[in-house]
């Protein structure tokens, strides 16, 4: 999947875990690193997300 098509994604959704799936990735880190969200953006997401 192109860069473009997931950063656009996220935008819409705000939701790094289905881009982190989309993308195939193990790690959040590597996909907050391949989209270039701030750090301070992941921070606050990470407190919505339960894991």
């Amino acid at each position: 999947m192109r860069r473009t098509k997931v950063a656009l994604i996220y935008r819409q959704t705000k939701n790094l875990r289905a881009v982190q799936i989309l993308l195939g990735h193990r790690s959040l880190e590597s996909t907050v690193r391949y989209l270039g969200v701030e750090i301070d953006d992941a921070l606050e997401l990470s407190e919505h997300i339960e894991i």
